[in-house]
């Protein structure tokens, strides 16, 4: 309905009050916002292993070591792609774990269907980069030894470390991380001891 006001000869429009049983009653043309669902994880996000903390390098390692397995297992690849001591290089663990998080982000349901293709054919092009890594690294099947490193003048040559047999990977693996995790958590310490505040004791003199 509509009414004239006494001030202009303009309509006014009055619009009915809403009815309180109808009030609650959700508009079923009416498609809002979704909710958000705490149960479905996020996105996986890029992983920088310089910056993880004890805690989360303890779990990454791990989840990125099962991946590799299943990786080298599922595609049949030659330690000349991914040896057993791969997590003793930083070249190899950045790549593979770049790779894993591809695969994540190529396989996740909401992704569209032509994705995984495209995860191949890096995968492709990374298995070539693999090899690259693995050559300079001079890792082998049943043996390893540190990445050699190119000295610049000025700089001081580095300790020559020769390679060493290792008979059980997996324990090798678990030590390595047990390590890690262990140095990682002294810089945490160290960094927290060195950030906090002076105290001083005793009796102000007077």
């Amino acid at each position: 309905m509509w009414v004239r006001t006494r001030m202009s000869e303009t309509p006014m429009f009055l619009i009915d009050p809403p009815d309180p049983e109808e009030a609650d009653e959700p508009d079923p043309e009416f498609v809002g916002p979704p909710r958000e669902d705490l149960s479905v994880p996020e996105p996986p996000h890029p992983i920088n292993w310089d910056l993880l903390g004890p805690d989360e390098a303890e779990k990454e390692w791990n989840v990125l070591n099962s991946w590799v397995n299943w990786l080298r297992h599922d595609y049949g690849l030659p330690v000349t792609i991914i040896p057993p001591f791969w997590h003793r290089h930083r070249e190899l663990v950045w790549e593979l774990s770049a790779l894993h998080l591809h695969r994540l982000c190529a396989y996740d349901p909401e992704q569209d269907g032509s994705v995984p293709i495209r995860w191949h054919a890096d995968f492709a092009a990374a298995r070539q980069r693999l090899r690259d890594w693995v050559a300079i690294a001079g890792t082998t099947l049943n043996s390893d030894r540190p990445t050699r490193l190119t000295v610049w003048p000025g700089e001081t040559p580095a300790a020559l470390q020769e390679e060493r047999t290792i008979e059980n990977r997996d324990e090798d693996f678990r030590q390595f991380v047990k390590d890690d995790v262990a140095a990682r958590r002294k810089a945490e310490q160290a960094f927290y001891a060195g950030s906090e505040p002076r105290r001083t004791t005793g009796r102000r003199r007077s």
